[in-house]
């Protein structure tokens, strides 16, 4: 019996292992002196140096950090506006062809979204870069925050809009003093999660990019095509410990919100 209830752990543990050992491994060698991935020399921050002083590295960094920033707030606003439109839908056929559009964007693959994207923007005559990226962003990074946003506004009861009313709220006071406060810790993670999948995009962003303007990603991808260069470790290890701490953060938070919501019900 006490076999049968280890198995769940040790299969948890060997799928973690699987995951995280290639991240790891390549950690390990960014901090290599001799410049290779097969043998490790000598414990340097060299590597990291090359990454800080490369100018044109941190402008690409400037790029995905503002990218980034700006497709997830307006993704969250949008994507709350739109949570809240399908919640309040009363016909049921039209609600799932919205919830059916909306995932039409999460289940295709980034190489067909980037591709549709990049056949948009040449038909309508948009330049490739700052524009058509972000705008690419927000396109994908909607549909996130929606599902996030979405099960905090069908768990929540009608009767608390209706007591508002009855206390003389407008609909604008019941959006901003009842409902966005009450979805406050999906918006939050929605918010943290279109980061993330901005921070993170390769395909989309590699087919809307122009000339002059490049992300991380796209930017890691170019020079890997070059050669093994651990600076491409360096770079990769920031990127995935930025990616850890949001991770953490929205957790924190996230926690932070429901023991904040146990204590209203309980009060």
């Amino acid at each position: 019996m006490g076999k049968t209830k280890r198995l769940p752990s040790i299969y948890l543990a060997i799928v973690f292992i699987v995951l995280y050992a290639p991240i790891f491994y390549l950690i390990y060698y960014s901090f290599n002196s001799a410049g290779t991935m097969h043998s490790f020399e000598n414990f340097t921050f060299d590597w990291y140096r090359e990454v800080f002083q490369d100018t044109r590295l941190f402008i690409i960094l400037l790029n995905t950090l503002v990218i980034a920033l700006l497709s997830s707030v307006i993704s969250t606003v949008i994507g709350v506006v739109g949570a809240i439109a399908i919640t309040r839908t009363r016909e049921k056929r039209f609600r799932n062809a919205l919830l059916t559009l909306n995932n039409v964007m999460i289940v295709s693959p980034d190489v067909i979204i980037g591709a549709s994207f990049l056949a948009f923007f040449v038909m309508i005559g948009i330049k490739l870069g700052f524009g058509s990226v972000l705008i690419s962003h927000i396109a994908f990074c909607v549909p996130i925050v929606v599902l996030m946003v979405l099960p905090n506004l069908e768990e929540m009861s009608p009767t608390l809009i209706d007591a508002a009313r009855d206390l003389g709220a407008s609909t604008w006071d019941v959006l901003i003093r009842v409902i966005i406060p009450y979805i406050s810790p999906g918006i939050l993670g929605g918010f943290f999660m279109a980061l993330t999948y901005s921070l993170d995009d390769f395909a989309v962003t590699f087919f809307v990019t122009g000339s002059g303007f490049s992300t991380l990603s796209v930017e890691i991808y170019s020079l890997a095509r070059r050669g093994i260069s651990l600076t491409i470790n360096a770079l990769s290890t920031l990127i995935f410990l930025i990616t850890l701490f949001l991770v953490i953060g929205y957790y924190i938070i996230s926690k932070q919100g429901m023991k904040l919501k146990e204590g209203g019900i309980s009060q």
